[in-house]
C-alpha cells in the first residue's frame, strides 16, 4: 500500500532559485511537448512520442535541473492523454506561469535520504526539514514531490510503500451519516457535528479582505502593474486562504480518523452537491466550503486501511421520506419540514436523524447481500 507524508522545508537562497528553475523547466517541457504533439498530429494524424532528452541540446537550461523531474512531467503528460482518449478527462491544457505545479523526483541509487532535521534531494543537496511525525523504518521511500504555496512556503510530499495484512472486521453495526446543510452531518446515533466556528469566522474575515482587495484593483492597469498596496492585500488574502485550508484539513482528518477507529463500517448517500447548491442558493456557498467530498475520500481510505468498509447508498434512495420505524413512505416532504411525522405509526422524529437511521439500515442490508454473494 502507499502512504504520503507532507513536511515543510526551509531551503536557502540558492536552493530556492534551483527549485524555481526546476518548476519552470517542468512547466516548459510540458508546454513544449504538448505543442509538438498537437502540431505533429495536425500534419500526420498520428501521435508523437517525444521525450525531454530531445530538447536538451536546443534548450541548455534543461541540463541544470533534475532529469527525473522532467521525466515525471513527461509521464504526467502521457497519463493526461491516456485519460483524454478514454474519455475520463478533457484535453490537456497548457500550464500557466502564475500557477505552481511543483515537481516530482524518484529515489534512484540513494539520491534521496530523510535524515535528522534534513532531507537530501537531487541537485539541491541537504535541505532543512521540519519532521513533525515519525516515519516507520519498514516504510520504503518511493518518490518526493516539491511544491511552493502561494504564501511563499515550501513543502515536500514523501510517497512511501508499506506492506500490511488487512484482516476484515466482523461487521456488527454500521454508522449512518446524513449530510446536514446547517451543521456538517447528523449520524444514526442522533449526534450532530457542527462545522468549526473558527473556520466560519475566518471565512467572514476573508470576505472583508477580498472586498478590500477588489477596491484596490485598478481596471485600467494590467495585473502586474497594480499598486504595492494591492499586492500586499493579495498576500494577506492568500495567507488567510491557506489558514482556512489547513484548519479544514485538520478538522476533516481528525473527524474521519475518529469515525474509522470507532465504527465497524460507515454508510453514506452519494449526493450531488453541485445540483444541491444550484437548487438552493441560500446554502450554495456553505455547501461548497464544507469539503464533504474530501471528507468522504479521507474516510474511505482510512476505513479500507483498517479492513473496514464504506457503504455508498444510491442518491435516489428515499432516506428522508421513509419512516425509520415502520418503513412507511411519504409521497411528498418539503425541505421546510424539519420534523418527520409518520402518518402510519405516529412517530415524530428529527428529519435528518430519521434519514441517518435509514442510511444505516440500508448500509447493513447491502453489506449482508454483498457477503452472501
Amino acid at each position: 500500500m502507499h502512504i504520503a507524508y507532507k513536511f515543510r522545508i526551509y531551503p536557502n537562497t540558492e536552493q530556492k532559485i534551483l527549485i524555481h528553475k526546476t518548476i519552470g523547466a517542468c512547466r516548459f517541457i510540458w508546454n513544449k511537448m504538448l505543442e509538438d504533439k498537437m502540431n505533429h498530429y495536425e500534419l500526420t494524424k498520428e501521435m508523437l512520442y517525444n521525450t525531454p532528452a530531445r530538447y536538451k541540446e536546443t534548450y541548455s537550461f534543461l541540463n541544470e535541473v533534475d532529469s527525473l523531474a522532467l521525466a515525471n512531467r513527461q509521464l504526467h503528460l502521457e497519463r493526461a492523454f491516456k485519460s483524454f482518449f478514454s474519455k475520463q478527462t478533457s484535453f490537456p491544457n497548457f500550464q500557466a506561469r502564475k500557477k505552481d505545479y511543483g515537481y516530482t523526483t524518484n529515489l534512484v541509487n540513494g539520491n534521496i535520504k530523510v535524515l535528522d532535521g534534513f532531507i537530501k534531494l537531487p541537485k539541491l543537496g541537504l535541505v532543512k526539514l521540519k519532521k513533525h511525525r515519525h516515519i516507520p523504518e519498514d516504510y520504503k521511500l518511493r518518490s518526493v514531490t516539491v511544491s511552493k504555496s502561494k504564501t511563499g512556503k515550501y513543502y515536500i510530499s514523501i510517497l512511501l510503500d508499506y506492506e500490511t495484512v488487512i484482516t476484515p472486521y466482523e461487521v456488527k453495526t454500521t454508522l449512518g451519516l446524513d449530510f446536514d446543510m446547517t451543521n456538517f452531518y447528523v449520524d444514526s446515533e442522533g449526534n450532530r457535528y457542527a462545522y468549526p466556528e473558527s473556520i466560519l469566522l475566518d471565512q467572514q474575515k476573508l470576505r472583508r479582505l477580498q472586498s478590500s482587495l477588489s477596491r484596490r484593483y485598478q481596471p485600467h492597469k494590467k495585473q502586474k502593474d497594480q499598486s504595492k498596496n494591492y499586492f500586499k492585500q493579495q498576500h494577506r488574502v492568500a495567507i488567510l486562504h491557506e489558514r482556512i485550508t489547513n484548519k479544514r484539513l485538520d478538522f476533516l482528518h481528525k473527524l474521519s480518523d475518529s469515525i474509522a477507529k470507532t465504527s465497524d463500517s460507515v454508510s453514506i448517500e452519494t449526493l450531488d452537491l453541485k445540483q444541491m447548491a444550484t437548487s438552493n442558493k441560500h446554502y450554495a456557498k456553505q455547501i461548497s466550503r464544507f469539503g464533504w467530498y474530501k471528507f468522504i475520500t479521507l474516510l474511505e481510505y482510512k476505513l479500507n486501511r483498517l479492513g473496514k468498509a464504506l457503504v455508498k447508498i444510491d442518491k435516489w434512495y428515499p432516506s428522508s421520506k421513509m419512516c425509520s420505524r415502520c418503513g412507511h413512505l411519504k409521497t411528498e416532504l418539503k425541505l421546510s419540514e424539519r420534523i418527520y411525522s409518520c402518518e402510519h405509526c405516529r412517530q415524530n422524529m428529527d428529519r435528518d436523524y430519521n434519514a441517518a437511521v435509514n442510511i444505516r439500515n440500508k448500509g447493513l442490508e447491502l453489506l449482508k447481500v454483498k457477503r452472501l454473494a
